[in-house]
């Protein structure tokens, strides 16, 4: 997969969410809102690869996860994160609600209506959503 196959993937991914929360369909909506949000970090990483680069295996390793937090240092956007955190405390919160997500999420059938109702905002909302600062840099 390249970096537009994630920019794709992520877009898909949040709109599949979208519809789930819109059909009541919270453990699903919930589970793909943070993977869209990991399809978008892998995307700002497969952007930072070099044409015809040999892969590094360690950098390789650590991005083939699920772990956002984990796939935030390796896109190498902390310092960018924290910097646009202390101008702007609401992405500071809505990374707060999203970094906690893993993929274990799909096993999980008592997600809320609330819950993934705070987890597709904090992805999406305009001004303090992850997605739409993420998508700036990928």
């Amino acid at each position: 997969m390249n970096r537009t196959d994630f920019q794709q993937l992520s877009e898909v991914r949040l709109q599949e969410a979208i519809s789930l929360l819109e059909a009541g369909q919270y453990a699903g909506a919930y589970y793909l809102a943070g993977y869209a949000v990991e399809c978008a970090l892998k995307a700002c990483i497969a952007g930072q690869t070099e044409p015809h680069e040999f892969p590094d295996r360690v950098r390789a390793q650590r991005s083939n996860v699920h772990d956002l937090e984990q796939l935030m240092e390796v896109a190498k956007l902390e310092s960018d994160l924290h910097e646009a955190q202390a101008r702007n405390p609401g992405l500071r919160s809505s990374w707060t609600v999203i970094k906690d997500w893993d993929e274990t999420s799909r096993y999980e059938s008592g997600i809320t209506l609330a819950s993934a109702e705070a987890l597709l905002s904090a992805c999406v909302d305009s001004t303090n959503g992850l997605l739409p600062w993420i998508r700036i840099r990928w």
